[in-house]
Formats: C-alpha cells, structure tokens, sequence
C-alpha cells in the first residue's frame, strides 16, 4: 500500500449487501468511511483530477513511493461520489500477490460474490455494464499486466465507468491521462514570514498533525518552527518520510531528528503496525520499488547516483552502458525507471534531461558503495568525470565557431555534474591532472556566465595539487593569470605570468609558448603599456597563426587590436575588422560581440560617435547575452560615454547603471583598464553636470535596476522601463539575507551560498528570491550593485 499520511486510516468500501452471481443488480453505491487524520494540502491536486475524470475515463496518480498517491486518490473519489449514481468503488492491490484473482478480487471489493462457472471477467462486466461508477484501483505497480487488461476490458464493456489508478509506473492503456502527484509544498526554513504563515505549509502542517498524534505534549511554536521548517525541506516534501520523523517525537526532539537525517535511512522507521512492513520504513518503500525493478534497471539505478542534478540520455550512455545494461539496451530501461518513477522527465532549453528526488538519488548512492566492487564504483565515477571532461575539453576547442552560444547554454546545463566531477578528480589520487584539465577547458564559459571566482577557486585548488610541469600546469596558470588581471588583482596576474614564463621555457613546447607570450601582452595592456604590450602581442598572434590555433589567434588579434585602440595606433581600424571578419567567417557570434566592442571603442575615441554608436548597439544583439555578459557590460559601458557626448544625459547614466550591474555580477575591475577607468569617470563628471547629483544617483539607480533584456532594449533605443519600486531604498534585511547578499556581491551561485552557509540550494535559492522580492529587483546582480551602493552587505 501507498501508506502517504497513513493510508490505513483512510478507505473507502462497499455496502454490505451482497448478491450472489446472477441474482440482482448488486450493490448501487460505495461509501467512504470517516478519515481518522487530517487531510493535509493537495487542493490544486484534488481540483485537477476530478477535472480529468470529466474529460477522460482514465487516470493514473503516478509517482515515487510515498509521494502520496492513495491517499489524494481516496480524497478525489470521497468528493466525486456524487458524480457517480452507480458508486465509488476502492479495490486495495497492495495485498495481492496473484494476479489470477484480480478479477475475484474487484468483485469482492464490489460487495459481488463470484460462485458460478462463469469467468469473473465477465460477470464484472454484466453487472457494471449500464452503471455510472467510479472504480478506484489503488497501488497497481506490481501487477501491471494483469491490471492494464482488466481496465481495458470493463472500459470496453461498461460506458459508464470511470478508472482512478495509482501506481508508481504506468499501465500503458489507451486513454490512460497521467497525472505525477508531486511532493508537499516545503517552506524555506530560513524564511523570515510570520510563523503563522509559515506553518501554513503543507509538509509543515502533516509534521505537526502527526506529532500530535505521537507526542501530545507537541506544539509548533517559535522554539522548533524554524526546525520542523528545515526537517520538512530536507525529506523534500515526501509524506510518508515526514510522517515517519513526526514518529520519532517519542524518543527524540525535533532539533534531534534533523541532525540525524543525514542518516535518514535509519531514523525513518517504526512506521505504523497497521500498514504492511513495507510502509514501515522510509528504506522498506524504497526498497519496493526497487524489488520491483529488473536486475538492469536495479544496476542503473545505482549506476545513476554518480550524476548531481539533472542529465541527458547521452550521459547515461557513456557513463553507465555496460555489464548488464548493453548500450542498445539504455533508452529502454530508462523508460522504464520514468515510468516507475525513479526518474522524473525535465524539458530545458529544447532538450529532454532526467533528474532523481535526492532521496531515491541516495539510496541508489548506498547501492553503489555497499553493492558493487571497488572497481566497478571506480569505474563508474572515472567514467562520469571521462564524460565530462570530454564534454569540456569539445567545447573549448569548438569554442570559436558556430556552436559558441550552444555550448555555453549546455555547460551552464551541466554545471553541478562538471562540479562533481571536479571534485572527483581533486579529491582522487593520482586525477589531479585530470582536475587541471578540466578547470582549464572552461575558462571561457566562466567568463561568459559571471563565474569567474568560482573559476579561480577551482584553479587554484587544482595548481596546489598538481605541481609538476605539464602543458596542462601552463594553460592554467595561463588562465587563472588573466582572470586575476579582468578581476583587478594585479599581483596575483604578475605572479601567474612569471610562473607561466618559467615553465613554458621549460616545457619548450610551441602552445604555451605562445601562450606565455600572449600573456606578457596582457599583462602589459592591463598596466596601459600599450606600446609594450604591441609588440608582444604581434609576436603571439604569428605563434598561434603558425600553431594552427584558431581561437588563441581571435583572441590575440582582439587584444592587439585594443592595444593599438588606446595608444592611438592608426592600425586599430583595420585590425579591429580582421577581427570582426574572422567571427563572421566562422559564425562565432559570442566573440562578435568583442570585436564590435573594440571597433565602437576605437570609432569613440576618434570622435565618430553616431557610428560607434551602431556598431556598439550591433554588439548587443546577440542571441543569449546572459552568456556573454562581458561583452554586454563592455558594450553599455561605451554605449553610456557615446550617449552623454551625443547629448543623452539621461539615458547615459542608466546605462552606466546597466553596466555597473554587470560588472559586480562579472567580479571585473570596473572597466578593466586604466584609461578606460578614466573615460568611465571623465563620462560621470560630465553627465552630474548636466544632470545634477540627484538626478544622476537616480538614473543610474533606474538603469542598475533593469533586467537585462530592459536594459539592452534601452542601449538599443527602446522606451526605458520605470525603476523597480524598491531600487536603492533602504530595507529591512535578515541577518541571514545580509549574509546571502555578502556572497552574491561575491559572484557565488546559489549552490556555493548553500555550501558556504550549510544550507540547502533550495534554501538559499529561497533566501535570493525573498531578496529580490524585498528589494523590487529582477535580479541577483541588481542586488550586487544595490549592496555595494547601500552598504547592505554585511560581512
């Protein structure tokens, strides 16, 4: 039985009288018996599945063991009797073991004696043949066959009759409407409502309704809330784990369970005597769905738990096809892990992605490390992160082509998966190489999605680990030395470049030659030795002309082409449209980006500014700007100084808003180059005077304010949105907000302030989003750029 909020209180039978085969028309209804708890939540489900039941003659609750599929099935079936003169009928097939007795066993439940020779099949189908009735056939999972040809012959028979089924998989019949019962909505347990209103939730409400029933002397006040709040998150919503914590109130206090839940196998038992053993634990429930499985799909389902977050069919292919699970045979049997839901189906960005409750995910985890041998886990792990860092490794050398702003959408996809991986390979003897690889092959995405700390972190964890020369030791000390001179950090850039140096003669090797090369530009322009950096950097673009290296050669050719741009050097133009040509040669629109940035710059500087003006709006047409937000911020922060030449005072400072934005979410010394800083601040002198100090804080508060898309609408010449309400205004922020705030200022995503602050992602998604609600922002960098204008980051 499906024992959600304790089914064993709750069913639904028929009357007692009884008539023999062939002796009358049976019995006329079904009656429901009084439930003995409380019915928590699941309204919108209750009002969506009666509406299917008037639509279709079909439906199966599906979902995870314990999800709660019996008992919002017998609720739905108590509230839909009326529809149904000829009764509501609840046949319970947790019991059957035998599926030769399904048919006796639903005319049982209908109060239906089965004596004659005649075949049960159709001595259901006479008496139920011109009624109007509801049959309810509840936990069909493990006879699916013999259900699925019973509800096709009675719907064929009787035109009247309804079917609500639950199952954890289902029963492929034609018309069958499935409807996924999902988890009990959790409160953040962080969350700063009114206890009143946070005690509201339905995961919350069931904790308490069932303490009480455990523990009389429970009460849900301010002393526990908070932890009833994060033991309710943490089991995710699923009732029957929730229930089985509230019975442990006997022994333990709330505070008690959730520092044992990371055990929760264990703690989650004791369930009630009146349910069958394998509703008495949260273990037994999961162990029935996984008695359910065949053997392969046992092996992938424990095979799966390497994967954080959700993954593509690709991935289970490469990484888990093998013994017992042949490679042709993988889409089959992960069709059948979606259908018993162990998996549960995502559609992200136009591709089909698989995810596991973190639950069903750890128990598979537990199967991996007490099931298998320590070779077949190792080769698991070793072929999740192979994936991965092939996946990597593709996308940097396809970095400069058509497939840019695809490969960005799809490691932004991946990033919990390339994170595991990661520390896969730091926390392995022997993989710290590997680690350097990895983290070296995704330079350029970082660059372009605001993860530039998160970067350095990793690069820094993998050159302390890995400190023998190698290419791969040069590449990254190559990379950590630019995103340390784009983050302002100049002396660790200096102390990567001489490193860098050092090995790549050592090496001899043409790549980080080259490199090392190209790097000693960078360092140069970054110090506004332009007449320095020049040269370096036409030594470095014939290197990597010669190294065959596409992408290292654009990205040489912009930096020579900004490096001629601020020393006035008359070449500027015409390399800035090498630049540009070999973007549209290649169809690489990130980078085109970069080089209409750099062409604006260079026609600004000379005084043509209706013509750096299209060319730095052109920039900003780009498919996907939140993976480009470099370029982005590059391209309003120039767009702000051409408009307050061209007498635009007021949109040049809410642009200068829009870009201080980005540059706080990017981490990025502002704007990244000496004279550029001092154009950026000639452009503020300016635009105060024209405007007035008031006037000015208030636009570029307006223009920080603005979601991305708003605020390029606004660089491209469209109506500027009104301000979010509570932009730049004082407010009222937890301690625990101000913390979350500290980190976004910090560049960290959601999962690393869960990381820091040992939370949950979930709850730290939760505190952002209370953040912006609070603030009347859109967005995580308009709340960066408020802190550091406000002060509300408190450390």
């Amino acid at each position: 039985m499906d024992n959600d909020y304790r089914v064993s209180d709750c069913h639904l039978t028929g009357r007692t009288n009884r008539t023999s085969t062939g002796s009358g028309p049976g019995p006329a209804d079904g009656e429901v018996q009084a439930e003995l708890t409380s019915f928590v939540g699941r309204r919108r489900e209750v009002a969506g599945a009666r509406q299917l039941l008037t639509r279709t003659r079909m439906v199966t609750l599906t979902g995870a063991g314990g999800i709660g599929k019996t008992r919002l099935a017998l609720r739905v079936a108590s509230e839909a009797r009326r529809s149904f003169p000829g009764g509501v009928w609840v046949v319970d097939l947790a019991p059957l073991e035998d599926d030769a007795l399904l048919a006796q066993t639903v005319l049982a439940a209908l109060g239906l004696d089965h004596d004659s020779a005649r075949p049960p099949m159709r001595t259901l189908a006479d008496h139920l043949q011109d009624r109007r009735l509801l049959l309810v056939l509840n936990n069909c999972e493990h006879l699916l066959d013999a259900c699925a040809e019973l509800i096709r012959t009675l719907l064929a028979a009787v035109p009247g009759m309804r079917v609500l089924a639950t199952s954890r998989q289902a029963l492929r019949v034609d018309g069958e409407y499935l409807m996924v019962v999902p988890p009990l909505s959790t409160p953040d347990p962080d969350d700063p409502l009114p206890p009143g209103e946070l005690a509201e939730y339905q995961a919350v409400r069931l904790f308490a309704d069932r303490a009480v029933a455990v523990y009389g002397a429970f009460t849900l006040g301010p002393d526990n809330l908070l932890t009833v709040a994060r033991i309710c998150q943490r089991l995710e919503g699923i009732p029957l784990a929730i229930e089985l914590a509230a019975a442990r109130l006997r022994v333990l206090s709330p505070r008690q369970i959730l520092d044992r839940l990371d055990n929760r196998f264990e703690l989650l038992t004791r369930g009630s005597r009146a349910t069958l053993p394998r509703w008495q634990t949260l273990r037994a429930a999961i162990d029935w769905s996984y008695e359910l499985c065949t053997p392969p799909e046992q092996r992938l389902w424990a095979w799966l738990s390497v994967f954080s977050g959700g993954f593509d069919l690709e991935a289970v292919e490469e990484v888990c096809a093998g013994e017992g699970v042949p490679r042709e045979t993988v889409l089959d049997v992960v069709t059948e892990l979606v259908d018993k839901s162990i998996l549960s189906r995502e559609d992200q960005q136009g591709q089909v992605r698989y995810r596991m409750l973190e639950t069903i995910r750890q128990y598979g985890r537990a199967l991996l490390e007490d099931g298998v041998t320590d070779l077949q886990r190792e080769t698991v792990r070793r072929r999740h992160r192979d994936h991965y860092q092939e996946l990597a490794t593709r996308a940097e050398a396809e970095w400069f082509g058509p497939r840019q702003l695809a490969w960005f959408a799809r490691l932004r996809l991946e990033n919990a998966n390339l994170r595991a991986a990661l520390e896969f390979c730091l926390g392995t003897p022997g993989e710290h190489r590997a680690g350097l690889q990895l983290v070296t092959s995704l330079w350029s995405h970082r660059l372009g999605v605001s993860g530039v700390e998160e970067q350095r972190r990793w690069l820094g964890r993998a050159l302390a680990l890995d400190t023998g020369p190698s290419p791969a030791r040069a590449r990254a000390l190559w990379v950590d030395g630019w995103l340390a001179f784009l983050r302002g950090d100049v002396a660790t850039g200096h102390a990567r470049l001489a490193a860098c140096q050092e090995l790549a003669d050592i090496l001899g090797e043409p790549g980080p030659l080259a490199d090392a090369v190209q790097f000693a530009g960078l360092a140069a322009l970054f110090q506004d030795e332009f007449r320095r950096a020049i040269p370096l950097l036409e030594d470095a673009l014939g290197r990597h002309r010669a190294n065959g290296d596409l992408g290292a050669r654009w990205a040489t050719l912009f930096l020579l082409t900004l490096s001629c741009c601020l020393a006035d050097d008359p070449r500027a133009t015409p390399l800035g449209e090498e630049c540009l040509a070999l973007c549209d040669t290649h169809d690489a629109r990130w980078s085109r980006s970069y080089a209409l940035w750099v062409l604006g710059l260079q026609r600004w500087l000379s005084g043509s500014t209706e013509e750096a003006i299209a060319l730095l709006q052109d920039g900003l047409r780009v498919e996907s700007p939140t993976h480009n937000l470099l370029a982005t911020a590059q391209c309003l922060e120039v767009l702000a100084w051409a408009t307050a030449r061209d007498g635009s005072p007021l949109q040049s400072a809410r642009l200068l808003g829009a870009a201080q934005t980005l540059w706080v979410s990017l981490g990025a010394a502002l704007p990244g180059l000496g004279r550029l800083l001092h154009h950026h601040t000639e452009c503020e002198l300016r635009l105060r005077s024209a405007l007035g100090d008031a006037p000015f804080d208030t636009a570029v508060r307006d223009g920080a304010g603005l979601p991305l898309d708003e605020a390029i609408a606004c660089a491209l010449g469209g109506p500027a949105a009104e301000p979010p309400a509570g932009a730049g205004a004082p407010t009222s922020l937890t301690r625990r907000e101000h913390q979350v705030v500290a980190l976004l200022v910090a560049g960290l995503t959601d999962r690393e302030i869960a990381a820091e602050l040992v939370i949950s992602a979930r709850t730290a998604e939760g505190h952002v989003q209370r953040i912006l609600a609070k603030l009347g922002f859109s967005s995580r960098t308009q709340v960066a750029v408020w802190a550091v204008a406000q002060g509300a980051a408190a450390p």
